[in-house]
């Protein structure tokens, strides 16, 4: 009897997988018969689910911001007003530390190795996780202001870039009641 594969599990399985290596490897610096080689599957069956190594980096940038969003509302959503959403966000920055530290590095040597005005403006996946990001922003502060929305998402990877860069000086807690207080001294103005 022929063994039945789900392609949909498999490639899932394979782009899983795949996140330790960037991180490990970057991106510029590990080809696809390495990824295949460090996957245990022939250089072939990688190609046959990513036509090509950014292929691959955009489907694994779109499982895992899928995956982060499902975690942030898990862990963000229902808190009554701004200064609970903020504990619990340096909570959640504290507890996922390394591995946002490690998504971080990963990006920024995507980048690297990038036009960046190309990229930004010929991959929709890039755009559609932005938004996505975007939009649970808004949704978790209970607004429809996306440059506010932008501005939080571009503090929180600030400061993951910060400790990325080894800045010991930074704490997620201390930085989120600062920006508490940004954000309640802004929206009072707006009102």
């Amino acid at each position: 009897m022929p063994k039945i594969v789900d392609h949909e599990q498999y490639r899932k399985e394979l782009i899983g997988k795949c996140f330790d290596l960037f991180a490990e490897k970057g991106y510029g610096a590990i080809t696809m018969r390495q990824i295949a080689q460090s996957l245990n599957v022939s250089t072939g069956t990688l190609y046959h689910y990513f036509p090509s190594k950014q292929a691959l980096f955009e489907q694994l940038v779109e499982e895992i911001t899928q995956q982060d969003v499902i975690t942030a509302l898990a862990e963000l959503g229902g808190k009554n007003n701004l200064s609970e959403l903020m504990t619990a966000l340096g909570n959640y920055l504290v507890k996922n530390e390394e591995y946002l530290i490690k998504w971080t590095y990963v990006w920024v040597n995507f980048c690297q190795h990038q036009d960046s005005k190309s990229m930004l403006s010929n991959s929709t996946v890039f755009k559609h996780a932005n938004q996505r990001c975007q939009q649970v922003a808004c949704d978790l502060l209970g607004i429809q202001d996306v440059v506010l929305a932008s501005f939080i998402l571009s503090f929180v990877n600030g400061v993951i870039l910060e400790k990325l860069w080894g800045n010991e000086t930074i704490n997620f807690p201390e930085q989120c009641a600062l920006l508490e207080k940004m954000l309640t001294a802004y929206l009072q103005q707006k009102s």
